[in-house]
């Protein structure tokens, strides 16, 4: 069957269905998490299998045929399988204490004058090492808020630290999913996407530190440091070590587990059984993801097919007349998918393909897209109320989400750094004939 179709906004509404569906289940409960994201995508594909492309009659078993086609994708079956091995290594290296022993060591270090600055340090290590927001949040939300009281500071301000460390990572980190989607999506490697977000994530993090510095504090005296084993640290250094030495993920991923699974039993953190029950503990967690991918992708597979993400590009790009604007385009789709969906990853997937699609018909370094789609979707994830990281360090804080997102001002300057950078083209990535890409 035709793998596209004239343009028509009818292919573009399964997305639409899905977003709509997830927003009013939101309001009707009063809880934007409420409805199941699987669940609403799979609302959504059933949706999307009643649709035919213009002035032509498809049959359900060719729909479905391009349904599964799409969800098969080489690009989304690599993605689930490197989320399954993120999800093993989170699990382990939690297991043999690698996250507690670091932050302990980073506790140990920290000058006291500093500790709202050096509290945005541990999220960023913490997430960079761990590539997780979520973890992050759930290790380090007791110890940031516990500091509150101590500190004479809103325990919002620390919550709105914790956050914006925990994205830091998240959209920076080798092994983060954010990462994983963007890179796969637009078939670059790590270090170079790595390489863009740096020049954006960096003046925003010192930033936000100069800020944090300049917080006044009455009390320093609650700030417990425990006891650490270096060992326990050491898959997130080879982790971080592998990745920059540019070896490819799976091989990166791997290398962590294996490590963290040794390490695990010298300590005696499990027995060998133990250590195959973490392994499945952590595939588990990204069970519900990778279901999630697979059925993004045979969507856009469908919409593709319908015209609608041919009518996507058209829209977006009618007022488009260079390079620039295409990127301010990709920007714009991945932030708006995000504030629907309230997962960046999940913004990252369904956006990955039509950016792909902009990135050939403007010339757009697709470095440079993944850079574009992971710091504007990490932005957006940072600020928004309704986010799993914002409600879950509020729920721990018996705080309100709003007044949490004031306080998030490492992803607003990201937000910012990511704007300046497609303004001034930053970076300049070389292309294939040695020249600079301009």
């Amino acid at each position: 069957m035709q793998k596209s179709a004239p343009a028509q906004f009818l292919g573009l509404t399964p997305i639409l269905f899905f977003v709509v569906t997830m927003l009013v289940a939101g309001i009707i409960s009063d809880d934007i998490t409420a409805m199941p994201v699987l669940v609403a995508l799979f609302l959504a594909a059933g949706y999307a299998l009643l649709l035919n492309p213009k002035d032509q009659k498809l049959t359900l078993n060719e729909k479905i045929a391009q349904f599964c086609e799409g969800a098969g994708n080489k690009n989304i079956i690599l993605l689930v399988l490197i989320f399954l091995l993120a999800g093993a290594f989170y699990s382990l290296t939690i297991d043999i204490g690698a996250r507690d022993a670091t932050v302990n060591l980073a506790l140990s270090v920290i000058p006291t004058p500093m500790i709202l600055p050096g509290l945005f340090i541990i999220c960023c290590f913490i997430s960079f090492s761990m590539g997780t927001s979520t973890g992050t949040i759930t290790a380090l939300a007791p110890i940031g808020l516990g500091l509150a009281d101590g500190l004479g500071v809103s325990p919002a301000l620390l919550a709105g630290v914790v956050v914006g460390g925990a994205m830091f990572g998240d959209n920076l980190s080798f092994v983060s999913d954010t990462t994983i989607a963007a890179t796969r999506s637009q078939g670059v490697r790590l270090t170079d996407k790595f390489k863009a977000n740096l020049l954006i994530t960096l003046p925003a993090s010192v930033i936000t530190i100069i800020i944090l510095a300049f917080v006044s504090v009455a009390d320093t005296s609650s700030l417990q440091q425990g006891d650490y084993e270096l060992i326990r640290i050491l898959p997130y250094m080879l982790i971080i070590a592998c990745a920059l030495a540019g070896l490819n993920v799976v091989l990166v991923l791997a290398i962590g587990i294996g490590s963290a699974g040794v390490i695990g039993l010298i300590t005696g953190s499990f027995a060998p059984m133990g250590m195959w029950q973490s392994i499945q503990t952590g595939l588990g967690w990204m069970q519900n993801l990778s279901v999630i991918a697979l059925t993004i992708g045979g969507i856009v597979s469908l919409m593709h097919a319908y015209g609608g993400i041919t009518w996507l590009i058209q829209v977006l790009t009618r007022r488009v007349q260079s390079r620039q604007g295409a990127e301010y385009s990709i920007a714009a789709l991945v932030s708006l998918l995000d504030l629907s969906t309230a997962n960046n990853t999940i913004s990252i997937v369904a956006a990955g393909p039509i950016a792909s699609d902009l990135n050939k018909q403007y010339g757009v370094d697709p470095r440079r897209t993944a850079s574009i789609l992971d710091v504007f979707s990490c932005s957006f994830q940072g600020l928004v109320p309704y986010g799993a990281q914002i409600l879950t360090i509020a729920a721990v804080g018996g705080l309100s989400p709003l007044s949490v997102s004031m306080y998030c001002w490492y992803p607003m300057l990201l937000f910012v750094f990511g704007v300046l950078a497609i303004a001034f083209n930053i970076p300049k990535f070389v292309t294939e004939n040695g020249g600079p890409d301009v």
